[in-house]
């Protein structure tokens, strides 16, 4: 056979694992996304089911075919049949921040599920749209944005979000948790695998399934299952009245799709490494274009390119993964399969994967960046944390969001009486509403401070602060509405960092010096 007209076979045998791979961390995702917007947040099924997880599911099933198409393409003009489509998914990091960063506190603040879906949904559209533009200007912010101080944001999401939840979920029902706790980890850290390598993670989920089914803690019920096709004439006129309510969000929604057009970068790169040619660019515009449409037909999660593919390739698997994927993933949506399942699958179970996941990010963190840029990783995981904080007490003080009442939308204007009931009351809060505006981009630049900190390029420590300037005038961080807000003392903190940094680099070669081979550990 001429080698130029060799092209990957639809199916091989191969592609049952990729199939295994695609298939069950998107479903576990789905359900996290039900159990946090019916459970948590308390939003109707015929939003949830009839809406939220069809639109999903029609992102995700045009990028798993999209892929397909890349991959026969690929195979097609290289003349070669080992080809491996790029895997497709719902980006975890990205939809825990979304969730738990527009989503709930939006829910809180309107009390409204239709009004806060709306806005939900022109989130994420505006999300597909900056996907999109990744393509043009990704490879520029990935060369000047700094590894620690991106991974270290994502990474300080993932552990107080995701690993807390994972934990809490675990120990909220310990009879079914711990032991499917335990059989996933053997699997995940210790590098176990039953016969015919069977990984226990798959055990764990579908045995924790049966387990808890045995306990009587879930059951089975078909009574959801129906044709939810979503009306997009609906969905798209939620939206166009959702774009005015998510304005104040945009200092989340932008950094978090940064983060996922960076993300798809970084694996596509990885699958390039693996063998397999793709066009970074055209991946990103996919992911983009997918994300936009999800979003017109209700979906609020953006779609991206999963990592994993080189193990994908090394398993043998080709296209057909992917497709079939997307069909399964496409027609559990539409025709209200996860209705069932999220009925049958318990939170101990689900808290498994984002447990994994959220651990597996910061150990990535780390190991991924070179290791005098420690600190910087640690330091931006921080302002999560006032995000997290903010959420919890506000939640639980029932104060819903008062947001406005509590940052500063000019110079001096707080409300001191909520902010001085929460200190007086013993609860470490000085700070924590103004570093949840915009933690993300808090977080990156920090980080970023630190990386030119430690390796000793001062001026672009001050170009960073002066960024950081730019960003708290315009009240993009720190600032509960975007405006112009130029003599703010976070804008004026910024401003005075930047000078400094400059003074300092003007005398680095005389008064000021510092040792190329200095450890602060």
């Amino acid at each position: 056979m001429n080698s130029k007209t060799t092209t990957v076979p639809f199916f091989r045998r191969g592609d049952i694992g990729g199939i295994s791979y695609a298939v069950t961390n998107n479903i576990v995702n789905y359900l996290i996304v039900i159990a946090t917007l019916t459970g948590v947040l308390g939003w109707p099924g015929d939003i949830v089911f009839g809406y939220v997880v069809p639109a999903m599911s029609i992102g995700l099933m045009l990028g798993c075919f999209y892929y397909a198409y890349m991959g026969y393409k690929l195979s097609k003009k290289e003349g070669r049949a080992d080809v491996t489509a790029l895997p497709s998914g719902v980006s975890t990091p990205a939809m825990f921040v979304i969730l738990y960063g527009v989503i709930m506190p939006l829910s809180y603040a309107i009390e409204d599920p239709r009004l806060a879906w709306s806005a939900a949904m022109a989130a994420c559209f505006i999300g597909g749209f900056v996907e999109f533009c990744g393509g043009f200007i990704g490879p520029w912010m990935k060369k000047r944005i700094p590894r620690a101080a991106l991974l270290g944001t994502v990474a300080g999401i993932g552990f107080i979000w995701m690993a807390t939840q994972g934990v809490f979920d675990i120990f909220g029902d310990p009879l079914v948790g711990l032991p499917v706790l335990f059989v996933a980890m053997v699997g995940i850290f210790g590098g176990y695998l039953f016969p015919n390598k069977i990984p226990p993670l798959v055990v764990a989920i579908v045995g924790g399934v049966v387990y808890a089914l045995c306990l009587g803690r879930t059951a089975f019920d078909f009574s959801g299952v129906g044709f939810y096709f979503p009306n997009p004439v609906n969905s798209v006129q939620y939206m166009i009245n959702g774009f005015a309510i998510v304005v104040p969000y945009l200092t989340i929604v932008i950094p978090v799709e940064i983060y996922n057009f960076i993300e798809t970068m970084d694996n596509v790169e990885a699958a390039n490494a693996a063998g397999d040619g793709y066009n970074v660019r055209e991946a990103q515009f996919a992911d983009g274009i997918c994300t936009m449409i999800s979003a017109l037909f209700g979906g609020i999660i953006p779609n991206t390119v999963w990592l994993g593919h080189a193990g994908l390739k090394k398993s043998d698997a080709g296209i057909g993964y992917s497709i079939i994927s997307g069909v399964v993933l496409g027609a559990a949506g539409i025709f209200g399969l996860f209705t069932f399942l999220s009925t049958l699958v318990p939170p101990a179970v689900c808290a498994i994967t984002f447990l994994w996941c959220a651990v597996v990010m910061v150990a990535q963190a780390f190991k991924d960046c070179d290791r005098k840029h420690y600190a910087a990783i640690g330091i931006a995981m921080v302002p999560s944390v006032a995000d997290y904080l903010y959420t919890q007490v506000t939640g639980a003080a029932g104060l819903g969001d008062y947001w406005t009442e509590v940052l500063p939308t000019g110079i001096n204007d707080f409300a001191p009486e909520v902010h001085q009931m929460l200190i007086d009351a013993g609860v470490m809060w000085n700070g924590v509403a103004a570093t949840k505006a915009g933690a993300i981009l808090i977080g990156i630049l920090l980080g970023t401070m630190t990386v030119f900190i430690i390796d000793k390029k001062l001026d672009r420590a001050a170009l960073t602060a002066l960024i950081g300037y730019v960003l708290a005038a315009l009240g993009f961080i720190h600032s509960a509405a975007l405006g112009f807000y130029p003599l703010s003392p976070f804008a004026l903190g910024y401003l005075i960092m930047a000078v400094l940094a400059i003074v300092l680099h003007q005398g680095r070669k005389s008064w000021f010096k510092g040792p190329d081979d200095f450890e602060y550990v």
